[in-house]
């Protein structure tokens, strides 16, 4: 079966996560991307832990599916090959600091006249322009400017980075989502053209009613939890061992959440009967929830919860939902051979398509694996000029 993307070629200069993020979910789709690193280290997070027979995980599950080639960008040669390359390749993806790429002559300007067809995809914390687009930038430098932090944590807490590093994984699909949109813009056009992503915005975007409550009403969101800005119940709640979320966000809900708590009455409380009037009154609300959760396991809870048609769920960690079934029946963590960590589970590919289905075809790439079969291959080089 022939994968959607298979006849496009990448070439990837990303390194540490959200270009790599990016160039990993067009490698699951067919895409040929090739890996440009630097003599000796590489990518740096051939270096981060965790190891398996001194192998990165990290670098494993970010980079399968791609081949590596080595090329010192600071030798004329180097710079002669890549422009070489750019003129057999669809996609160019890079995430270096705004203005590295210029210095080096593989800017966006100077390699659309070699290849007038070039998606060029740029990831950046600030974007291409805009007054603070040389400074530097990690994920919660990006969570802290795009406005994420400071309505992330507890009221009564200092502001906090999510779990999960979003400023990288949301430009990552955003950039990925930009490389598909111009490459089906240049099916019907025949022009390449430049893509700019900043990590501030991908958090900014993110977002939702918080930046309308601002623009409209000029209210100021704060941090408060679990909670949600605008209904209740829906925040976390005590079992008798342990805890569970409860999230309703309608009158019906709430209603059938009272009938499993055997208090029908509570739906027709005055402090209770819409959904703004229970948000005003939650903490009240929440006492009076608890004081029927708790009585119950997290396990009895959530299956009479679910069975009643209310959204409701344990809180898993990291080990349960890896082993959990809805994830194995899902593909959500497959298993790959490694030639030097051997077999590695790594996260699946999260859209499902029911024609052309992603594949994890190959494992990450070792340093500098496939330099000699790129530049023979696609540019016709002797063994000498390799």
């Amino acid at each position: 079966m022939n994968r959607p993307l298979e006849n496009i070629r990448v070439l990837d200069f990303t390194r540490v996560l959200a270009g790599p993020y990016c160039t990993m979910l067009l490698a699951d789709m067919g895409a040929e991307v090739i890996k440009i690193e630097r003599p000796e280290s590489g990518d740096d997070t051939r270096h981060f832990g965790p190891y398996k027979n001194n192998e990165s995980g990290y670098f494993i599950y970010l980079n399968r599916g791609k081949k590596s080639i080595v090329i010192d960008l600071k030798t004329e040669k180097g710079i002669e090959t890549i422009k070489s390359l750019v003129e057999k390749s669809d996609v160019l993806v890079e995430n270096f600091r705004p203005g590295v790429m210029k210095k080096l002559g593989l800017d966006y300007e100077t390699l659309k006249k070699i290849n007038p067809k070039l998606i060029y995809t740029s990831i950046s914390g600030f974007g291409q322009y805009g007054p603070y687009s040389q400074r530097a930038a990690y994920d919660i430098i990006a969570q802290a400017m795009g406005g994420m932090m400071s309505i992330t944590g507890y009221d009564d807490t200092p502001p906090t980075r999510t779990g999960s590093s979003l400023g990288d994984m949301s430009a990552a699909l955003y950039a990925a989502y930009g490389t598909m949109v111009a490459l089906f813009h240049r099916q019907q056009s025949g022009e390449g053209q430049l893509i700019d992503v900043a990590m501030v915005d991908s958090i900014f975007s993110l977002l939702e009613s918080n930046i309308m409550r601002y623009t409209i009403n000029e209210e100021l969101p704060a941090r408060i939890g679990s909670r949600h800005p605008i209904s209740s119940p829906f925040d976390v709640y005590a079992c008798e061992d342990g805890y569970i979320v409860i999230a309703i966000a309608n009158d019906s809900l709430f209603q059938q959440l009272c009938h499993l708590m055997g208090e029908p009455e509570l739906s027709e409380h005055p402090k209770f009967k819409t959904d703004p009037l229970r948000k005003k009154n939650e903490n009240e609300l929440k006492d009076r929830i608890e004081e029927w959760s708790k009585k119950y396991s997290v396990t009895t809870v959530v299956s009479k919860a679910n069975e009643a048609g209310i959204p409701c769920s344990s809180i898993l960690n990291i080990k349960e939902i890896c082993e959990d079934n809805h994830i194995a029946v899902r593909e959500m963590l497959v298993e790959i051979e490694h030639p030097i960590a051997g077999k590695v589970k790594i996260p699946g590919h999260p859209v499902k398509f029911s024609s052309t289905p992603a594949v994890i075809k190959n494992p990450s790439p070792i340093l500098g694996e496939h330099t000699d079969e790129v530049l023979q291959t696609i540019l016709g080089y002797k063994d000498i000029e390799v």
